[in-house]
């Protein structure tokens, strides 16, 4: 009997210590990416325990062992509909994680006007509390955290889309995901990990600055601030992380003003970014992204030098940008229109992700210029149906000579192009359009989507 109850004594300990546990990300209330094979994983205080996790929609169970205490298991996701359902995590406990939907899964980041909720306060914003009763939109938000090194948790907890759980959480990303649960009639389950002021240095693992001398350079040119550091990777190990290998649809990103001090590396910089979260997720998701509004900022064509370096970033595949010179304000930073914004990024996906072919999703983009005579001829890709001005003549377009001097030009459209002159230039080599941190010009496509800034040369 005594020793009974002395070994009662030396195991108690362990047996009170014993656990098994998820991730905040993989909890009560969150939506899996339906039709996919899909990670869950966790941790146990047994090293080498035999982990079974059961789905209640199919109750097939699949088994895994711990590696140093830490297991993941693979699982067969089903169309959306139905539920919700439960997931049984069974070692020497039994885990349970209630109220699962299937659905599409997206992740949102960047910085303030990614980061800016109802609280603070955009166009309308009350009425969108007031209606946002979604309970087959889920919301996970990641609090701002920033590491040394990749972190394998964060606090969290998804959420149903209430009133109360939406005023908090980003705008953008929440109108984003309203549009696509809308139009798609499947739950959505929207991440949010954003923080104002970051530039894109901090998203992106730091190995992938410092191994380029060019981003080290731009990065020392990055001010710093009393409210997070700009050095690289430190959001990206407190707050990417820890989500990886959650599976997603894809992203969506509003980030750029910080790095408006270094623009010129800026298209190398987000494309590294895109492609080293696609890598660390194991496969190419896509990437669809707002090119920042026009604002007055106090470094000259900072801010139209980060609209051209992100224009050139869609180069990277399966990404897509979404203009905002229309919906902007020069005067606040975080300009109030957040509908429009969630609705073009939810264009671009339901087009492109979802291949919805009536939707409009894309502005006329830049794609070559051709000389005839005195007048340059401009050619856009995302302007097969024809373009159109707001208002009486076009704007904001320029143009130079061999002197490299651009001074206003006269510009006219003719179906899908436009044509530039100005009897001041006889011999005219290049062209630019919106060339200003301010500018809001005229152009756009017969689909009502405004053109992208740029210019033909590179001077």
């Amino acid at each position: 009997m005594k020793r009974a109850i002395l070994l009662l004594i030396i195991f108690l300990p362990t047996l009170v210590l014993a656990k098994i546990w998820t991730p905040s990300v993989i909890s009560d209330n969150m939506v899996l990416q339906q039709m996919d094979t899909v990670s869950i994983w966790g941790w146990t205080t047994q090293t080498k325990e035999k982990i079974t996790v059961t789905g209640s929609w199919n109750n097939v169970s699949v088994s895994t062992k711990a590696y140093h205490g830490k297991w993941t298991a693979r699982i067969v996701t089903p169309k959306a509909g139905g539920g919700p359902y439960s997931i049984s995590i069974k070692g020497h406990e039994e885990v349970t994680i209630s109220n699962v939907l299937f659905g599409e899964v997206w992740l949102a980041s960047g910085q303030s006007n990614m980061e800016w909720n109802a609280k603070l306060g955009f166009n309308n914003s009350k009425e969108e509390v007031a209606k946002a009763n979604y309970p087959n939109i889920r919301l996970f938000h990641v609090p701002k955290h920033q590491a040394e090194a990749p972190q394998q948790d964060t606090p969290g907890e998804w959420l149903e889309c209430t009133p109360e759980s939406m005023e908090a959480f980003s705008a953008t990303a929440y109108l984003f995901a309203k549009n696509l649960h809308n139009d798609l009639k499947v739950p959505i389950g929207i991440i949010n990990s954003s923080w104002g002021g970051t530039p894109a240095e901090v998203w992106v693992e730091e190995d992938v600055v410092y191994s380029d001398s060019e981003l080290v350079a731009a990065q020392g040119k990055l001010p710093e601030n009393e409210w997070h550091s700009f050095k690289a990777g430190k959001m990206c190990n407190g707050m990417i992380a820890p989500l990886i290998p959650y599976t997603i649809a894809g992203t969506i990103w509003y980030q750029g003003e910080s790095n408006r001090f270094a623009p010129h590396s800026y298209t190398k910089l987000f494309s590294a970014l895109i492609n080293n979260w696609r890598q660390r997720w194991g496969y190419e998701f896509p990437f669809y992204y707002v090119q920042i509004a026009p604002f007055n900022y106090k470094e000259k064509d900072a801010g139209v030098l980060i609209r051209e370096a992100q224009m050139k970033a869609m180069n990277v595949p399966k990404t897509g940008m979404v203009v905002t010179s229309d919906i902007g304000n020069i005067n606040n930073i975080h300009p109030g229109n957040k509908q429009d914004v969630g609705k073009r990024l939810a264009n671009w996906a339901l087009a492109k992700t979802y291949n919805k072919q009536r939707v409009s999703y894309c502005g006329p983009i830049y794609r070559e210029m051709e000389i005839k005579k005195n007048r340059v001829i401009v050619h856009f890709n995302y302007a097969d149906k024809g373009l159109l001005v707001k208002g009486k003549e076009l704007t904001h377009f320029e143009i130079a000579g061999e002197d490299q001097r651009f001074i206003p030009a006269k510009a006219k459209i003719e179906g899908s192009t436009v044509k530039v002159w100005s009897k001041k230039v006889k011999d005219p080599v290049a062209v630019r359009f919106a060339w200003d941190n301010v500018a809001e010009p005229n152009l756009f496509n017969k689909e009502g989507l405004p053109a992208s800034a740029f210019r033909t040369n590179n001077w």
